[in-house]
C-alpha cells in the first residue's frame, strides 16, 4: 500500500501581505519629521505604535468581532498622504449648511492637505469656549490636551484604537467652561477624498460642570472605486457635573471606507447625555460605543440608525454601564437593510455592584427590505446590584404587506410605498432628533439610500 500523503492548504504570502498596514515609526506625526511635538504627546503616541505593534489583528475567533471578517483588508495598499483630486477637495454643500437658522454658532472644515476652515462666535471665545482643530490645539492648548486626551478611551482597547493613537493628527477639540451654556450647535466637518487613503482623527469633547452644548459631528467622503479606503478613530467625552450635551454623528463615508472607531462618553453626577448616530456610509464600519454613568443621576440615552445596500456590512458594538446609584440609561437603535448587506448590533447593560436603583432600557429593530439582507441583534444583561429595573428587546422583520398593499391599493407606486413604510419606521429616531436641520439631513441619507 501507498504511504498515505497529507495535503495541508497555506495561506498565500500575498494574501498576508495584503492585511499587513505598510507604516513605520517613521511616519508618525511629528517623530519621523522635525516638528515642535509636546513631550507628552510624543510619548503618547509612541505608546500607541508600540502597542499597535503588539496587539495582533482582530479575527473571528475574538467574540467582540466573530461577525465581521477583516481578512478583505488589503492594508498593504494604503498611504498616508494620497493625491487628494482637486475636484473633489470642497465637501459638498449640503454637508456645509447651517442646521440652525441662516448661520452657525461655529463651524470646522478639516480636509486632507489643506489648512482647517475654523469659524466661532468670537462673544463665546471671551467666554473661555475653546473649539479648533487638533494641531492648533497642541500649540495653543497644550497643558488642556495633556490632561484630558486618552483619559476616556485608552490605546489599550484595541488595534485600531492604538494606530489611531499613533497616526491621529486631524481632529476636532471642544472645551465648554463651568456654567456657560450654548444655544446654538457647534458643527465639525471632516470630509476625507483620497484614493486609497490612510486617515486617522481624533474628536474630544469637554463639557464642564453645569454647561451646555450641542455639538454635530459629521464624517464623510466621496464614493471612489479604485481600491479602498480607511479610517481609525477615537472619540471621547466628558459632561461634567450638571452638564448636559446633545452630541449629534452622522457617518456618510464612501463606498471604499474600511471604518473603525472607539468612542466613549463618561458622564458625572446630574449630568445629562443625549447621544443621537446616523451611519449610512462605508464598506465596512465596526463602531464600539459605551456611556459610562459615573456620577449618582447621571442619564444617557442614545438613539441611532443605519441604512445598508450592496454588500455593506455595518457592525455597531454598544456598552451602557451603570457605575453609580439612580442612574438612568435609555437605547433605541433601527437599521434597514437592502441587498445583500449585512448589519450587526451587539449590546449590553452593566450594572455595577452598589449601583442600585438603576433604570436601564435597550432596544435594537430591524427592517429587511431584501430575501438576501441580513441582521445579527444580539442584546446582553449583565447585572450586579438587586434592586434595578433594566430590559431590553430586538427585532427583525419584513415589510408589512397589508401596509404595502394599502398604499398599493390607493395608486402610490410601489418603490414610493416602500420609502413610505421606512420614513415611518424611522420616524420614532427622528423624533428624538433636537434639530429641524438635522432631521432633515438624516431623512436625506434615507432617501438617497432607498433611490
Amino acid at each position: 500500500m501507498a504511504t498515505p500523503v497529507i495535503v495541508t492548504k497555506k495561506r498565500r504570502e500575498a494574501e498576508v501581505d495584503l492585511n499587513r498596514f505598510p507604516f513605520t515609526e517613521n511616519d508618525l506625526p511629528g517623530l519621523g519629521r522635525q516638528e515642535n511635538l509636546p513631550e507628552f504627546l510624543r510619548e503618547y503616541r509612541l505608546r500607541g505604535w508600540n502597542l499597535f505593534q503588539t496587539i495582533p489583528m482582530p479575527s473571528t475567533n475574538d467574540e467582540a468581532w466573530r461577525r465581521t471578517d477583516l481578512r478583505g483588508l488589503r492594508a498593504s495598499e494604503l498611504t498616508l498622504r494620497a493625491e487628494v483630486p482637486k475636484r473633489g477637495l470642497r465637501p459638498p454643500r449640503n454637508l456645509l449648511k447651517p442646521l440652525v437658522g441662516k448661520r452657525h454658532g461655529g463651524q470646522i472644515i478639516l480636509v486632507p492637505t489643506q489648512n482647517p476652515t475654523i469659524a466661532v462666535n468670537e462673544e463665546w471665545r471671551q467666554q473661555g469656549i475653546v473649539f479648533t482643530d487638533f494641531r492648533t490645539a497642541q500649540v495653543q492648548h497644550p497643558d488642556f490636551l495633556a490632561n484630558s486626551i486618552g483619559q476616556i478611551v485608552r490605546p489599550e482597547e484595541g488595534k485600531f484604537a492604538a494606530l489611531a493613537t499613533a497616526f491621529a493628527e486631524d481632529g476636532v477639540i471642544v472645551y465648554i467652561p463651568r456654567g456657560v451654556r450654548l444655544k446654538e450647535p457647534l458643527h465639525s466637518v471632516v470630509w476625507s477624498p483620497g484614493i486609497r487613503l490612510a486617515r486617522f482623527t481624533r474628536l474630544l469633547v469637554w463639557v464642564d460642570d453645569d454647561a451646555e452644548l450641542t455639538l454635530v459631528h459629521e464624517v464623510a467622503s466621496p464614493n471612489q472605486s479604485e481600491g479602498q479606503s480607511f479610517h481609525a478613530g477615537i472619540v471621547e467625552i466628558h459632561v461634567g457635573k450638571g452638564a448636559h450635551l446633545t452630541f449629534v454623528e452622522m457617518q456618510s463615508w464612501g463606498n471604499d471606507v474600511w471604518n473603525f472607531t472607539h468612542e466613549r462618553a463618561r458622564v458625572e453626577r446630574d449630568g445629562t447625555l443625549d447621544w443621537i448616530f446616523g451611519s449610512v456610509g462605508s464598506q465596512l464600519t465596526k463602531t464600539f460605543m459605551e456611556i459610562d454613568l459615573v456620577g449618582e443621576g447621571a442619564t444617557g440615552k442614545m438613539s441611532g440608525f443605519y441604512f445598508t445596500n450592496g454588500n455593506q456590512h455595518l457592525d455597531h458594538d454598544t456598552q451602557q454601564n451603570h457605575f453609580a446609584p439612580h442612574t438612568t440609561s435609555d437605547l433605541l437603535f433601527k437599521g434597514a437593510l437592502q441587498d445583500r448587506s449585512r448589519s450587526v448590533w451587539q449590546g449590553m447593560i452593566y450594572v455595577a455592584p452598589g449601583a442600585q436603583k438603576t433604570d436601564g432600557y435597550q432596544a435594537n429593530r430591524n427592517l429587511t427590505l431584501s430575501p438576501q439582507a441580513r441582521a445579527d441583534s444580539i442584546p446582553g444583561l449583565e447585572i450586579m446590584a438587586d434592586d434595578v429595573r433594566c430590559t431590553h428587546g430586538a427585532t427583525v422583520g419584513k415589510i408589512d404587506e397589508e401596509q404595502l398593499f394599502y398604499l398599493l391599493s390607493r395608486g402610490i407606486p410601489r418603490n414610493e410605498a416602500i420609502r413610505l413604510i421606512v420614513e415611518g419606521f424611522f420616524e420614532p429616531i427622528m423624533e428624538r432628533v433636537p434639530y429641524g436641520g438635522v432631521r432633515q439631513r438624516f431623512r436625506t441619507a434615507i432617501k438617497q439610500k432607498i433611490g
